[in-house]
């Protein structure tokens, strides 16, 4: 096709770096975001572009506004180009490949839009009633609850809520609300270790109501060791974690439950991949024996130093029965390691997708963890696709796919930047974030004046300066704080004033 690349002054050498073959237009303006497309339609006409001339013209992904009033204005179909001169390459691809861009939304933001409605059509087209029936004909798939799980659909994720006697009703719910805003597919309710809560599992049901009224009908999972507990949830959740050779005989069900490799009465777990897997071998066969109906086999995902033999008792497991619904804990790898948790779950929702581990359960219990739920559907959808790499979507998150290669020339004139003095004012501000929103208040001396809270940096600054009389350099003060609190609250850290977000270590 014939192709023209607009663009302005100061991005022309990467455009043409990275639109090498195809012509490149530079309009008299320095910067690209500062066109708009009634601009760029002029400079056209005046550089004597005509319909002829081009199939298509792709302006900066910056531009505001509508390709169309240039299509309008020289008969020549325009589109909006990517916001980076880097994803020209990509973008020309695309368009080889027939993919429609759009007059309003940049190339770059459309191709993440476009991905996420791929994962959508894979999910949807696992939803419908007649590919359920089918696939759970398959011995490699089981229902759980209203859920279906197996190889032919994606792995579902469990979000644990640890402890959930202790919380009550509401904390339940309200962790449980997150978990599944997040991505989770099933509820996991953690009982308490060492203790007997049989008063509590009645009181599921109503877990179960409120989380209806919210908008979600979905599997509730059992999770204790203690024999009595899960007896009596029998009748009140759709799985069950964990029986093991000490209390198999006790807990025959028809609902699906989660076997591991382990007699916790007498303290027996079976390191050695091979072991490991031939005594949950023999103890799946002893549970179909016995009469249990859907046996979900866990080979226990170790944390370091253990990892890399629990995920070879996987692999052993999964190449002699190719058949088996299993699960992974993958919360148990991230919680005991102090490493940002994006990439670990990246990582093991790769080697789930490799051993076909169909049910991943997972927990946000500490600081670090936060966040792993919806790192882990990003992961499952990635994996969706048969390389997890130039998707239009992505888990970066802290780091960047590409670098942009923007420099500029300094002026003539060069100084070195020196800070002066501050004048103290008057008038002082404590900002700080909660329920996911930045507050500050306004303090004269020790009391505080008035409180501001908002979502988004300008709109607080905006505010505070309709009230208060500030200097210049306060205003940048608050400016770089509330910046630095609206990171905080993006990457769900923690924000404490005046302190760096991120220590020093490259």
């Amino acid at each position: 096709m014939r192709i023209l690349l607009v663009t302005g002054r100061l991005a022309e050498p990467l455009v043409r770096k990275y639109g090498q073959g195809y012509d490149v237009f530079v309009t008299p303006v320095s910067v690209a975001a500062f066109l708009t497309p009634e601009m760029i339609a002029g400079y056209l006409k005046k550089g004597g572009i005509k319909s002829e001339d081009y199939d298509l013209i792709l302006i900066p992904g910056l531009v505001r506004g509508s390709a169309q009033s240039i299509e309008d204005e020289l008969g020549i179909p325009a589109f909006k180009g990517p916001r980076n001169a880097m994803d020209i390459p990509q973008t020309l691809k695309a368009i080889e490949n027939g993919f429609k861009l759009s007059k309003e939304v940049p190339a770059d933001k459309l191709f993440s839009i476009n991905g996420l409605k791929r994962v959508e059509d894979i999910r949807n087209r696992t939803k419908d009633k007649c590919y359920i029936e089918k696939a759970l004909k398959k011995p490699w798939n089981v229902l759980i609850g209203n859920l279906p799980v197996g190889r032919d659909f994606p792995a579902r994720i469990l979000g644990e809520v640890v402890d959930a006697p202790r919380l009550g009703v509401e904390g339940i719910v309200e962790k449980a609300l997150h978990y599944l805003r997040e991505g989770a597919d099933i509820i996991d309710i953690g009982m308490i270790a060492g203790e007997t809560n049989l008063d509590f599992i009645e009181l599921i049901p109503e877990i179960r109501e409120e989380l209806k009224e919210n908008g979600f009908d979905v599997p509730v999972s059992f999770d204790s060791l203690n024999t009595a507990e899960i007896e009596k949830a029998l009748s009140y959740a759709d799985l069950f974690l964990s029986v093991d050779a000490g209390n198999l005989e006790d807990l025959v069900t028809e609902k699906p439950v989660v076997l591991i490799p382990t007699n916790q009465r007498k303290g027996f777990f079976p390191a050695k991949p091979a072991e490991r897997v031939e005594f949950l071998e023999r103890l799946k066969e002893s549970a179909l024996d016995l009469g249990y109906k859907a046996v979900i086999p866990d080979l226990i995902l170790e944390h370091v130093p253990h990892l890399a033999r629990s995920v070879t008792a996987f692999q052993l497991y999964r190449g002699r029965n190719p058949d088996d619904v299993l699960l992974a804990g993958v919360g148990n790898v991230v919680e005991l390691y102090d490493a940002d948790s994006v990439g670990m779950n990246a990582l093991l929702a790769g080697i789930a997708k490799e051993l076909s581990i169909n049910l991943l359960l997972t927990t946000e219990t500490s600081a670090k963890a936060r966040g792993s739920v919806r790192e882990l559907r990003r992961a499952v959808d990635m994996n969706l696709f048969e390389m997890p790499k130039d998707l239009g979507f992505d888990l970066l998150i802290l780091k960047e796919k590409r670098s942009p290669e923007w420099s500029f020339e300094p002026a003539e004139k060069v100084v070195e930047a020196r800070e002066r003095p501050v004048e103290l004012e008057q008038v002082y501000f404590r900002i700080w974030v909660e329920n996911g929103r930045i507050w500050v208040n306004a303090h004269r001396g020790t009391k505080a004046v008035l409180t501001v809270v908002g979502d988004e940096p300008n709109a607080i600054i905006d505010t505070i300066l309709g009230h208060f009389e500030i200097s210049p350099r306060h205003a940048f003060y608050l400016g770089r704080e509330l910046e630095r609190a609206y990171t905080a609250l993006k990457l769900r850290r923690s924000y404490v004033q005046e302190v760096e977000l991120f220590p020093d270590f490259y």
